[in-house]
């Protein structure tokens, strides 16, 4: 059987469901998603989206924050979107009946956070992505959006140098079909599970990046991760940064404020790299609790403001920690959160393969630079989920039709590549291969990164990539085939974590959250550059493009 539609969308996230939602206004648009959009990780966010409603804000205020934050790495033609459309995205979304917090006269609440100006970041309590995305697939649904959930996109199907669709497997049936499309969006999110340490779903795997790496489209800005500084201590479970803007402390096991060392004007709303450096280095230094976690104390907040605003960060720490945060301190530690790097595409989502975009997390305009400020992510899939959809329409238009032999070429050859995966009888172990990567990226390509640490990743990396080729996957039925999608999901991760290694290797600098122990200092006459990462006969390249300066001066970044 073969599908056919105008566009796919690959996720069904918040970018995914809101460019969709676009597309939907005159065109046949489908949606492919891994797993029912309402667990797609949007749902998870915490701590708000930002928007210069203020009185004293402005979007050229909101801009100057990003790039600031960005460490001066991200395009700023694409910023000034995303800072000029935040208003307007949060407005629609409120409209649409997203629930969020109010102020006593009515108004739409803010509250401050990291390396912002204003407290302009909107929230709905400590549950904003849960709202957004309900609201939001609530639209979807209002206009009758195909969504092919449970389906898990295996290839893109090119010809003559342009998408004619895609391949993917059907994990009801365990078959592999071939979806025809003038053009798809991928919107399939980060890529944290790289990471052992994360607070990303189990979902998180790159799929998106790792489909424009095989279809010869490049990963940009790769090795730039962001480490959250407040992941709960032994689960790596959100901490949001809500808790900080609210007012929380962070505090060694002395019980110092420590951030006043690091940042001694914003604190604890230091950017979030820059908190994330601080608490690595006391637990470095022996300033942690038993070494491993320092304290975010919100017991000075009072019972009534935890109750309304940090609900779910209550609930969290009594369930996973058995901490009650009105009583006691939180234990936090910095764990992978975040991907600035994606797919190279520009401020439309068009990348270098005529008919495929990207959009949000798994897409790389370069919005957040070498940076996110919290706030910002949510904002992108709402700003820019639109301006791609709108992008893909007037392709549309001039679009030839996809070729089906093509399609039905491609689902064969696919096919065979997993059906050889799975009759093979002998072979390593996906979970050990898996195991062995997180932990590598742990250990080696973390928070404060240097040379032999990052060659011997690199050198562990490609020797797993090698032994996934004789991967085994023991006795599995075809129906609901987990195990296998596990296998797949590790092959696009081993590679997309190779990315990130030399892409840190190669950047002899330390900027936003990349930071090289042996580099300490920013240096702009090398690297004011994204890294572009391309496969060329199975070999990943590196490759440097220009960034998009303009309005704002590159200056030192200090807090």
């Amino acid at each position: 059987m073969t599908y056919s539609h105008d566009a796919l969308v690959v996720g069904a996230g918040l970018s995914g469901l809101r460019a969709a939602i676009e597309l939907a206004k005159g065109h046949d648009v489908a949606i492919l998603t891994k797993v029912h959009p309402l667990r797609s990780h949007s749902v998870a966010a915490q701590g708000g989206i930002n928007a210069s409603i203020g009185e004293d804000d402005s979007w050229e205020s909101h801009a100057f924050d990003t790039v600031k934050g960005a460490d001066y790495l991200a395009d700023q033609d694409v910023v000034e979107l995303l800072a000029k459309g935040a208003p307007g995205a949060v407005i629609e979304n409120e409209q649409w009946g997203t629930a969020f917090s109010r102020t006593d006269d009515g108004r739409i609440a803010q509250r401050p956070f990291g390396g912002a100006a204003f407290p302009r970041t909107c929230y709905a309590a400590d549950r904003t992505g849960h709202n957004l995305l309900h609201t939001t697939f609530e639209q979807a649904m209002r206009l009758g959006i195909k969504i092919y959930e449970e389906w898990f996109v295996t290839s893109i199907v090119r010809k003559d140098n342009r998408v004619c669709g895609l391949t993917a497997f059907d994990i009801a049936t365990g078959q592999i079909q071939p979806f025809l499309a003038k053009a798809v969006i991928l919107a399939t999110g980060g890529f944290g599970r790289v990471y052992g340490r994360s607070t990303n779903a189990i979902i998180n795997t790159g799929d998106g990046c790792a489909l424009a790496l095989s279809a010869g489209v490049g990963l940009k800005d790769m090795e730039f991760v962001q480490f959250h500084p407040t992941t709960l201590f032994g689960s790596s479970i959100l901490i949001t940064e809500g808790a900080r803007g609210e007012g929380g402390y962070l505090l060694n096991k002395s019980g110092e404020r420590f951030m006043e060392g690091y940042a001694p004007e914003k604190m604890e709303l230091a950017p979030r790299d820059i908190v994330a450096r601080g608490i690595q280095k006391e637990i470095n230094e022996g300033r942690g609790f038993e070494g491993s976690y320092v304290h975010l104390d919100l017991t000075h907040l009072g019972k009534e403001k935890i109750l309304e605003r940090l609900p779910g960060i209550r609930e969290i720490s009594i369930h996973f920690a058995g901490i009650d945060p009105i009583e006691e301190p939180i234990p936090v530690q910095p764990g992978q959160h975040y991907s600035m790097g994606g797919i190279d595409c520009d401020k439309n989502g068009e990348t270098s393969l005529p008919g495929l975009f990207a959009v949000g997390e798994t897409s790389c305009m370069s919005v957040h630079g070498a940076n996110r400020l919290g706030g910002n992510s949510l904002l992108e899939t709402l700003v820019f989920g639109p301006i791609v959809g709108r992008a893909v329409a007037g392709y549309l238009k001039k679009a030839e039709e996809p070729c089906l032999q093509t399609a039905e070429d491609e689902a064969f050859a696919v096919r065979e590549r997993i059906q050889a995966m799975v009759m093979r009888e002998t072979g390593d172990s996906v979970a050990i291969i898996r195991n062995e990567m997180k932990g590598t990226m742990d250990r080696l390509v973390g928070v404060f990164r240097e040379p032999k640490d990052l060659d011997e990743a690199l050198i562990v990396l490609r020797n797993l990539r090698q032994r996934f080729i004789g991967v085994a996957l023991g006795d599995c039925d075809e129906r609901f085939n987990y195990t296998l999608i596990r296998a797949l999901e590790l092959e696009n991760m081993l590679e997309l974590a190779e990315a990130i290694a030399m892409g840190a290797l190669l950047r002899e600098e330390s900027r936003g959250a990349h930071w090289r122990l042996d580099y300490p200092e920013r240096d702009d006459k090398r690297f004011l550059k994204h890294t572009v990462v391309t496969r060329e006969d199975g070999e990943l390249k590196v490759s440097y493009k220009d960034v998009n300066l303009g309005m704002f001066e590159v200056k030192e970044r200090t807090y």
